[in-house]
């Protein structure tokens, strides 16, 4: 349907095209312009493997620095749709609060006001297309660059001189057109000219995915005469309303957080617009009064749009922001949130397409999936301990929980292995792969650690899947000292799960200290223990030859998985000096966390 749909336009403005040179031109002017759009958002994603992020994380600790970041950004990048997605790709990673997305989110609906200005002052005062062709050459020779931040540079070079030929067209084609057809004739005047235009904005913008196009459009047309000033006046309040569109578009990959902005940026950009609809006409009497203060002439309607648009969007400002926090608060109650601690599911709760353009959010995210991961991978160990995944996570004592889950409890592993665990390791993988392509070397490495986190967890979960053959017929048997090596081994595991659990929900650096300690010399001392235990059963034959094999092969999955666990935590919760550190501090201990068993 979507193909035939722009088969169909394509056709029509084909013929529209032959029979007007001057639609031509404007049609050609606009499209110039989007691609600069688009080129200058690539030049400036070039930038986001490290600055960008690091900017915004250290700006929206508060609501007022956030606004300000909104409104900054989106004047210097001349796109509040980029910023947009970099903010929910934030959101979605938990990187910045919703509170401090919808400060940018309202900064940025400021922040684009500064294009009309720019429009307005210069690009209609001069011949801008002469600005344009240095810009384009210098930007296609940094362009082919292999540099990174210099292809940025050629691509933002390339960008403003596509934006500044496309006003230049769309100036000329307006100045033309206006020989032929005389646009002004159908203005219409009162609210319900301001309904209709208002409506002619949203759609516009719509198609062009791009409120700054609108904008310019209208600026355009209307310093040729084409529209009339309270016709543009409602086509720019359309084109504020309009470009939610590109938010919610931007938060179909995310998650629910990301989903929330989108929906904070409707209800703004909404209010706004009724609001700028309701009291319009005491609006430009406001604007009469600035215009005058400001020395902008009573014939320049261009200036006063873009002072109109300024203003309106100041106002909604001004209305929305002492309601920030129960905006953040009706979010969180009425739409539908994801637990905020990690939970046991079949699907992937933290990767989202938005965030792969920004590599500080891929891995972030990246992070947050894996950690999940190991919860899902957990209940798979457990089962093949014939444990239940609530005993983990309980304070009951591994020794006592041994003696209440006795009995074998069969569970199919490759069928729990394919169900909870395979789909989103499988994700993982294809996701951190993606996610390199816009990361630099340290971020590259980043992400393959992260990958390599997943792996070693994978590796556990298919060590646990043979551990399980045996296991469950050994703690049926009727011999008491196969069945207590067996349970000395359930019992470690459990250990070495738990302390992994205490990894995942703190952030407080001596535990971390602590239990990176603990974790490695346990899954050490396991080796050492078990081992000596074997070889005394053997010399006093209380096990069969068949038993002792199934051990010493059981044993060493189960230290296998202890191995896997334990550089699965140290890939996600340390550097290498951090631990090395703990490592000399807590080995000075050894005796206190070696594990303890009776003698058989």
């Amino acid at each position: 349907m979507k193909r035939s749909i722009v088969f169909f336009v394509m056709i029509a403005l084909g013929y529209a095209f032959t029979q007007s040179a001057d639609f031509l031109t404007i049609s050609a002017g606009v499209a110039i312009f989007l691609f600069g759009m688009l080129s200058l958002e690539n030049g400036f994603k070039a930038f986001s493997g490290g600055l960008l992020e690091t900017v915004l994380k250290r700006s929206t600790d508060k609501l007022s620095k956030s606004l300000g970041f909104g409104i900054i950004t989106t004047t210097l990048m001349q796109s509040s749709s980029l910023v947009s997605v970099l903010t929910i790709s934030f959101l979605s990673a938990g990187l910045i609060t919703l509170s401090a997305g919808i400060g940018i989110i309202f900064g940025a609906n400021l922040g684009t006001t500064t294009g009309a200005w720019l429009v307005a002052g210069f690009g209609l005062k001069v011949d801008i297309g002469v600005y344009a062709m240095p810009m384009l050459v210098f930007g296609m020779m940094l362009i082919f660059r292999k540099d990174k931040p210099l292809q940025g540079l050629g691509y933002v070079l390339a960008g403003l001189g596509f934006l500044f030929l496309g006003i230049h067209y769309m100036k000329e084609g307006f100045e033309a057109f206006k020989e032929t057809l005389d646009l002004s004739q159908y203005a219409m005047t009162g609210f319900k000219g301001v309904f209709f235009y208002t409506a002619i904005g949203i759609l516009a913008t719509l198609v062009m995915q791009s409120s700054h196009a609108t904008l310019v459009l209208t600026i355009t047309a209307l310093a040729a005469g084409q529209i009339g000033y309270e016709n543009a006046l409602a086509l720019a309040i359309g084109s504020n309303v309009g470009t939610t569109v590109t938010a919610i578009i931007g938060s179909l990959g995310a998650n629910i957080e990301g989903r929330k902005l989108a929906i904070a940026h409707l209800i703004f950009n909404f209010t706004t617009g009724i609001v700028a609809i309701a009291f319009i006409y005491q609006l430009v009497d406001v604007v009469e009064i600035l215009s005058t203060w400001a020395g902008i002439k009573a014939e320049d309607f261009t200036l006063k749009l873009a002072l109109f648009h300024t203003l309106f969007n100041v106002l909604g400002i001004v209305l929305m922001l002492p309601f920030t926090r129960t905006l953040v608060w009706f979010l969180d109650t009425y739409i539908t949130t994801q637990a905020k601690t990690l939970v046991r599911t079949d699907d992937v709760l933290y990767l989202n397409e938005a965030t792969l353009e920004f590599p500080d959010a891929a891995k972030e995210v990246l992070f947050k999936e894996t950690k999940h991961l190991y919860v899902n991978g957990q209940s798979l160990i457990a089962y093949a301990l014939s444990v239940r995944p609530g005993d983990i996570t309980s304070g009951i004592a591994p020794e006592e929980i041994i003696t209440q889950r006795s009995r074998p409890m069969p569970k199919d592993m490759e069928d729990l292995y394919e169900r909870k665990f395979k789909p989103i390791y499988s994700k993982i993988i294809d996701f951190a792969v993606r996610a390199q392509t816009n990361a630099n070397e340290a971020d590259t490495e980043a992400i393959m650690e992260i990958r390599r986190a997943s792996l070693r967890l994978a590796e556990a979960i298919k060590d646990a899947k043979h551990l399980q053959t045996n296991m469950l017929r050994y703690l049926a048997s009727s011999n008491a000292y196969i069945a207590e090596e067996y349970n000395f081994i359930r019992a470690s595991l459990i250990k070495q799960l738990r302390h992994i659990n205490v990894l995942l929900n703190t952030e407080e650096e001596e535990m971390l200290t602590l239990f990176f300690g603990k974790i490695e010399l346990e899954s050490k001392a396991f080796d050492a223990v078990s081992g000596r235990s074997l070889d005394k059963l053997i010399r006093e034959q209380k096990i069969t030859n068949t038993m002792a094999t199934s051990l010493m092969n059981d044993t060493a999955y189960a230290s296998a998985i202890a191995n896997n666990l334990t550089s699965m935590a140290k890939i996600l919760f340390t550097n290498y000096a951090l631990y090395k550190h703990t490592h000399e501090v807590i080995t000075q201990s050894d005796d206190t966390l070696t594990p303890k068993r009776s003698t058989p």
